[in-house]
């Protein structure tokens, strides 16, 4: 027996049926890998689509949004990170013609997968970070990751110039 794609969305009823409107909630495992990253949507992650399907002139408008979970690495201390994506889409099915679209129905059926890779694949972070902050990587010796909380040391021949402020000058002249 053939497993049925979960992407793949039957649309016989809203063909050539302008203002039609259908609404599907769609939950299942993610059927492969996606995103390449520091993080990813990891083959087996629950996909979670509220769909909206509109019949148009010019063919079937599917948009919703799509609720997941992101795996990875932090890009800065490279701890595990688990990341919520939220994300919409929206995309035109055509109806078959001579001019090219991006997407077309085949026969009865609107293929959701590549809409949807495409929006998480877009919404994963380039460079996550963990979600509380990073604890401070001491390196060695004045080699710090982190320096936002640490107080910087100041080089000994500038320390003369430390309580120096431009007010301070104004004052001079």
């Amino acid at each position: 027996m053939i497993a049925r794609n979960p992407y793949v969305q039957n649309v016989r009823d809203l063909i050539r049926h302008p203002g039609d409107m259908r609404e599907r909630h769609l939950e299942f495992a993610a059927p492969e890998h996606l995103g390449e990253g520091l993080v990813a949507v990891a083959e087996g992650t629950g996909l979670d689509i509220d769909l909206k399907l509109e019949s148009l002139h010019e063919g079937v408008l599917a948009s919703g949004s799509v609720h997941t979970q992101a795996d990875g690495e932090c890009a800065r201390c490279l701890a595990p990170v688990s990341l919520p994506i939220d994300v919409e889409f929206a995309e035109l099915f055509a109806y078959p013609s001579d001019e090219p679209f991006d997407h077309a129905l085949e026969g009865d059926t609107l293929d959701l997968e590549p809409v949807v890779r495409d929006a998480v694949v877009l919404a994963l972070p380039f460079q996550p970070e963990c979600v509380d902050g990073c604890q401070d990587l001491d390196l060695g010796p004045g080699i710090s990751l982190i320096t936002a909380d640490a107080p910087k040391s100041v080089d000994a021949r500038w320390a003369a110039l430390q309580g120096f402020t431009a007010a301070d000058d104004r004052e001079e002249r």
